[in-house]
This record gives C-alpha cells, structure tokens and sequence, in this order.
C-alpha cells in the first residue's frame, strides 16, 4: 500500500514538473543610480543628456576646477625640484672629505677634530630633513591629482542616462546631477504563488516572453528566489537576469516569464557535471 501511494506521488510530482508554468513578469534596469558630485561648486559642462549611452569611467560632469588646477601645477612644481637633497648631499661628501683629512693630525687640535665630526653628522640630519621634505612635495603632488580628479565626474557603471538633473553655470552640492540605468543585464521580476515554493531555485533558465513580438523572447537565469513567502497573498518573488548586450530590450517592458521544470531538471543535471550557461 506505501509502496503505491509512493507511487503516485511521484506520478503527481513528475506531472507537475512535465508542464511549463508562465507567470506575468516586469523588466527592469540591473541597477539604477543617482550620480552626485563629490565636492561642491559650479558646472563647467555636463557632456550627456538623456538616453545617451555611457561607459564606466566616462567623465559625465565637470565642475569648475580652476583653482584645484593652480593648486596641482604648484604641487608639481615642488614635487620635481629635487636640489636641496643634491645641495646636502655635496655638503656632506665636503664634510667628510674634511674630517677625514684632519682626522690624522697631530697638529690639529681635539675640537677642530671634533667640529668636523660634528659638521658631518649636522649634514646627515640636513640630507634626511632634505629627503622628508621631498617626499612631502611628492604625497602633497598626490592630494593635488586627487582634489582635482573630484572635479571630474564620471560614470561607475555602463547604461544609459535616464535623466539629467543640471545644466552648466548652476551651483551644484549635494543635489543628485544625472540617473543612470544599467540595462544590461536586465532584470525580470516575477511573482509566483506559494505552490511553486522550492521548485524554482537560482540557476535555473526560463523563457522570458516580451509583450511586444518584436523583442522576442529570451532565455533568463534564475538569479534570486525569496526565502519568505508573503502571507497575505500566498505569493513570493523571483528575479532572473535577461543578458541585453546591445541593449536591444527596452527597460519597463511587460512580459511572460515561462518555467519549464522537466528541461531544468535536465539542465541541472548538466550543471552539476560542469556545463556552463551559455556554452
């Protein structure tokens, strides 16, 4: 009797699993952000508007940098003038060129011996305070760059401009400047009932079915599932990344998100013998 229920419940299960399920989902950008300025001032140029395409690390924003500028070019300056360490140095190799000679001396009394001496270790301090001030010139040339580089701001992501906040002349502080979108990946957000709970897991594909026929449709990875389930409508959700390298699918778009539990099966079966997605 066990033996027959066992049965049937994997009957039930293997029936369940044999049909595609499709669930309504949402495309929406991997990641979105407000791009804000890191020291305040005025917009010299703003190099983007909205819908423009932008790279990481493409400058977006300029503001104004004069001053940061006169401050480096100083910086530099100092940083690359190398002569009181070459000044020490000579006076040393002097010094002890001195000492050396006298040191010998009969008739050469015990102080002058003991002036020379003192004379080379007092350039050996002047060399070394020579030096800490060079290296001070170089870390000052460093902050310089670095004050001035924050004038300058750029993307920390690929995607698109969503919307731009500024226009050159304006006062900007803490206010957000542009929104940029990452649509590539995308992501597919889809509610699934209660029911579905431990069946869809991370790694596994569905088809992503657009609502407009000439965006087609795609294969998704499964790349997040909820670990609660909402109590008031017996539901969870479950995000997927959708590749869009040539950002061909527009952000925003409805969409069809379809299941099918017996090839996932299958594919991870695949995966564990070490097939990758995509190969």
């Amino acid at each position: 009797m066990s033996c027959t229920i066992a049965l049937l419940f994997w009957a039930c299960a293997w029936s369940v699993m044999a049909e595609p399920f499709e669930y309504d989902g949402l495309l929406v950008p991997c990641e979105v952000v407000d791009i804000g300025s890191p020291t305040d001032g005025i917009v010299a140029s703003v190099s983007v508007d909205r819908s423009s395409v932008v790279n990481k690390g493409d400058v977006l924003v300029t503001i104004d940098a004069s001053v940061p500028q006169a401050a480096l070019e100083e910086a530099r300056e100092k940083a690359s003038f190398a002569g009181d360490i070459k000044l020490e140095e000579a006076r040393l190799a002097f010094a002890r060129r001195v000492y050396k000679r006298v040191k010998p001396l009969d008739a050469v009394s015990e102080q002058d011996k003991d002036q020379a001496a003192t004379e080379v270790i007092l350039t050996k301090y002047r060399l070394s305070k020579a030096r800490e001030k060079y290296r001070l010139a170089q870390i000052e040339l460093k902050k310089a760059k670095a004050m001035l580089e924050r004038h300058f701001i750029k993307s920390p992501i690929s995607g698109v401009v969503v919307d731009r906040y500024v226009s050159p002349g304006e006062y900007v502080s803490t206010q957000p400047l542009l929104q940029i979108a990452q649509i590539n990946p995308l992501r597919v957000e889809v509610i699934v009932p209660a029911s579905m709970f431990g069946l869809i897991k991370p790694g596994m594909t569905a088809n992503v079915i657009t609502e407009f026929e000439k965006y087609g449709s795609h294969k998704a990875r499964v790349a997040l599932v909820d670990r609660v389930v909402d109590s008031a409508s017996s539901t969870f959700g479950v995000r997927l990344e959708l590749p869009n390298p040539d950002y061909h699918i527009p952000s925003g778009l409805k969409c069809r998100v379809r299941f099918d539990l017996h090839k996932n099966a299958g594919s991870s079966a695949e995966n564990d013998a070490g097939v990758n997605f995509g190969e």
